[in-house]
């Protein structure tokens, strides 16, 4: 399951992925998502938040680089990611490489306390 809200005063869009995520859960979020960032500026922060997710398989990749296609096409600045354990990073470092552009920011935490340090609020 994908959970994503924003916080447009904080210029701010957070995603959590929980459980099991599969492939359809990036489809039946994409128009949700697309809608929050028509709310957000240009130059907004991003918080990925994998502290709950328990299994991604490799069918998702695909989709996963969409929907970072989306958030970079839409202007990100920053992106903030909490992997709390390293064997969950389900390829997002490579990804980024391949979906975002190279002057946005990338910084992993292991926690969301440290997360929200690294963003400021």
């Amino acid at each position: 399951m994908l959970l994503v809200t924003s916080n447009p005063s904080k210029r701010l869009l957070y995603l959590c992925f929980i459980g099991t995520v599969r492939p359809e859960d990036f489809q039946s979020g994409r128009e949700g998502i697309t809608r929050l960032l028509a709310g957000l500026p240009a130059g907004f922060r991003y918080l990925v938040d994998l502290t709950h997710l328990e299994v991604m398989g490799l069918e998702c990749m695909a989709e996963l680089g969409q929907l970072m296609d989306l958030i970079s096409q839409a202007g990100v600045g920053l992106v903030v990611r909490v992997i709390p354990d390293p064997s969950r990073d389900i390829g997002m470092n490579i990804l980024t490489i391949f979906h975002y552009p190279q002057e946005v920011q990338v910084i992993t935490c292991q926690n969301l306390a440290g997360a929200v340090e690294a963003l400021g609020v």
